[in-house]
């Protein structure tokens, strides 16, 4: 049991990474990050399309990630 959680974790941790790379910036450099970083936290632009797919890809598997680390720690 113990060996199908950890595998289970590294391969969520392959996907998630997979989908925190594939999504877009929010802003433009450093100048975006000064000047605008604070309308975009706080703005309401919400995602669509693909960066929607992308963004509760990832809410998921970071989700998943912390469930499967907590049980494979109370499995030992």
């Amino acid at each position: 049991m113990e060996t199908v959680v950890n595998v289970l974790l590294v391969i969520d941790s392959i996907i998630m990474i997979v989908f925190v790379l594939l999504q877009s910036g929010k802003s433009e450099g450093l100048s975006g990050a000064i000047s605008g970083g604070a309308e975009q936290l706080f703005g309401k632009q919400k995602a669509r399309g693909i960066d929607l797919v992308l963004h509760r890809g990832t809410v998921i598997t970071g989700v998943l990630f912390f469930v499967l680390a907590f049980v494979s720690v109370y499995i030992v």
